[in-house]
């Protein structure tokens, strides 16, 4: 374990040197990127050894100053979440040698790599935590370091109210899991994770609402999703491929450690999971089609992906309320599985984005077109990103969602309400990964196919060879895990065997399935290239016949005149109008031949509207309260003594 602490302290002077070196632009990028990545390779080498290796969970503590007591200890869940923090981070840093390009910022930038090195480490540290204060200390870190490289281009308002909003959406939730932590402290008179399973059943829902609540607000599980579509579009690219492949991730393993910890055994946990994991999942990908940002959209995406791995698990929670192994362990490792696939084709997808925003100096879909013919390269692994995410194989997204529906059909067995909720999984599933294409073929369709938009973009070129290296590598990870799924689904079940009722369960009986199922989606796709291919050729130095699309009866048509994202989702966004609000602007035509009308139309996010409201109300309250505030010192000092002595009336 000691190994583990050593790459850990090795990307911490990754960091350090990105300060000092901060105005020796190319080289403090080259020795932070390389130090920092070398640290994670470091990490990620011991976590997969140690996670395919039979030795038991491995545990250190450190007495801080004879005050507390630091601990640390790694079982196969830790072990697991620390692959995608390993991966996906050398590979985001890869992609910001190249996308951070601005020598006038190479201070900014030397202090980017520094939140960088500690968020990677804090990450860690939260999923190696033994104890809540260790625990607590570790999320605190992760979240400021988060941050502050939100702001990274703070000299944008937007990028201030973003940041404060993530800020304020953060400490609300740690807010929460202090609670849950000061209420196992009063049942367990420790601060120790162990001994939870001993607690009263009713005070075990408390706790884990709370936790739901706490962990839900770093996750995105909706309605506490409001921070992502703010945050991820401020963010450089590189960090909101962390943020979202990696970073909400640890919200989830909250979730799961303190499921473990607690081990309750009421179905009511998984019902609750499911509830939120269906919520989260439909209304997510719901409102990324009606975006007009691609950071924006692919943001509510994530929220959509939150809510598939809370299907996995509520599908889990309720196979051990019930008794089933077969359905415990394919929900676990499927919403497990999840968590290291999207954490690779989302991050494949925020660079995508990433490169387009970079090279065309916008990220508004609907001024894209034609960019497959510019940008080959990026939209080729978008394309490859935008199939994985939407759940088709042969690619990695198919196969955490395959081992979900197998888990929910296995509740088809169960009766009453547990068959229900097996049911809505399954049905939801469908649901997702329905709109899923549609949301993701509108971006492809509309980003890289037709003409051009805007003038302004046809210089557009293939980003620098890092950015371009990254997306090649998670592109084909995700083709590689889909087609080769062994070594990734038994990671993902050897990691569910933390889960008491698993601990014994045998994958091998059912690998064939998922295999078969695999390489027969990967032989149609063969076959699919090759027709390509000898099409391709058949047609080489032959000329082609061409001419213009029908313009519906218009004599010139223009470039204008192609599909928007807006209207490709339209019907879509309608069905669902009760939760989501089209807010539509235009002035109507009142004369008899055509003149020029501006059309626009915002999908409006129900939460966020109610969330602004009560801010409104609570901001108008506090207004009131503005001559507390009033300059005199002697007053403020007459509080504080006021205050100390209310304090030691109650001791």
């Amino acid at each position: 374990m000691y190994f583990l602490f050593m790459s850990l302290a090795l990307i911490g002077v990754g960091g350090l040197a990105g300060l000092l070196l901060a105005r020796h632009f190319t080289l403090m990028k080259t020795v932070s990127i390389s130090t920092i990545s070398t640290g994670c390779v470091g990490g990620l080498l011991f976590s997969l050894s140690q996670l395919f290796s039979s030795s038991q969970s491995l545990a250190v503590s450190w007495r801080w100053l004879h005050i507390f007591t630091l601990s640390f200890r790694l079982d196969s869940i830790s072990l697991f979440f620390l692959l995608p923090i390993f991966i996906i981070s050398p590979l985001a840093l890869l992609y910001s040698f190249h996308y951070l390009e601005n020598r006038e910022k190479k201070i900014r930038s030397g202090v980017n790599y520094f939140f960088f090195a500690v968020l990677v480490a804090a990450m860690a540290l939260v999923v190696m935590a033994a104890d809540m204060i260790t625990f607590l200390l570790a999320w605190e870190i992760m979240s400021l370091s988060s941050f502050f490289l939100v702001i990274y281009d703070y000299q944008k308002k937007s990028t201030r109210e973003a940041g404060y909003l993530y800020f304020i959406f953060a400490q609300a939730g740690a807010l929460f899991l202090f609670a849950a932590c000061a209420l196992i402290y009063s049942q367990n008179a420790s601060f120790a994770f162990a001994g939870l399973a001993a607690i009263p059943d009713s005070i075990k829902l408390i706790i884990f609402l709370l936790v739901l609540i706490g962990c839900g607000s770093k996750a995105g599980i909706l309605p506490l999703h409001i921070w992502l579509p703010y945050a991820h579009p401020a963010a450089p690219s590189h960090v909101s491929a962390v943020m979202s492949g990696v970073m909400i991730k640890i919200g989830i393993y909250g979730i799961v450690r303190f499921y473990l910890l607690l081990a309750p055994a009421a179905a009511v946990f998984g019902q609750i999971t499911i509830g939120l994991g269906v919520l989260s999942g439909i209304l997510g990908v719901v409102y990324a089609l009606g975006q007009h940002d691609i950071k924006c959209l692919l943001a509510y995406s994530s929220v959509e992906n939150i809510g598939v791995i809370l299907l996995g698990l509520g599908v889990g929670m309720l196979g051990v309320a019930s008794g089933n192994k077969t359905m415990a362990a394919f929900g676990f490792a499927g919403g497990l599985l999840h968590v290291l696939n999207h954490s690779i084709f989302k991050s494949l997808l925020f660079m995508g984005a990433g490169a387009l925003i970079q090279q065309t100096g916008t990220a508004m879909i609907d001024r894209f077109g034609g960019l497959l013919k510019k940008m080959p390269l990026t939209g080729s692994c978008f394309l490859v990103g935008s199939i994985s995410i939407s759940g088709m194989p042969p690619f990695n997204g198919f196969i955490s969602e395959f081992l979900i529906y197998y888990g929910a059909f296995y509740g088809l067995s169960l009766t009453g309400i547990s068959f229900i909720f097996s049911a809505l999984v399954i049905v939801s599933l469908a649901l997702i990964g329905g709109l899923a294409a549609v949301c993701f073929s509108k971006v492809v369709g509309i980003v890289f196919l037709g003409e051009s938009r805007d003038a302004s973009l046809l210089k557009a070129t293939e980003a620098g060879g890092s950015m371009v290296l990254v997306q090649l590598v998670l592109a084909g990870a995700c083709l590689l895990i889909g087609i080769w799924p062994e070594y990734p689904v038994q990671a993902a079940f050897q990691a569910s065997r933390a889960v008491p009722l698993i601990s014994e369960f045998e994958v091998t009986q059912f690998m064939p399935l998922m295999v078969n199922v695999s390489r027969t989606a990967a032989l149609f796709l063969f076959i699919l290239l090759l027709l390509a291919g000898i099409r391709k050729l058949l047609y080489t130095g032959k000329d082609c016949p061409q001419a213009g699309t029908w313009g519906c009866g218009f004599t010139q048509p223009t470039v204008r005149m192609q599909y928007t994202g807006t209207s490709y989702a339209d019907s879509v966004l309608d069905f669902f109008q009760p939760f989501v609000r089209i807010r539509k602007k235009y002035a109507g035509i009142s004369k008899i031949f055509p003149e020029k009308i501006a059309y626009d139309t915002h999908a409006e996010d129900i939460f966020a509207n109610g969330l602004t409201r009560i801010a409104r109300s609570i901001n108008y309250l506090l207004e009131r309260l503005h001559w507390i505030q009033h300059g005199k010192i002697q007053l403020y000092i007459a509080y504080i003594v006021v205050t100390i002595v209310v304090l030691l009336a109650f001791l």
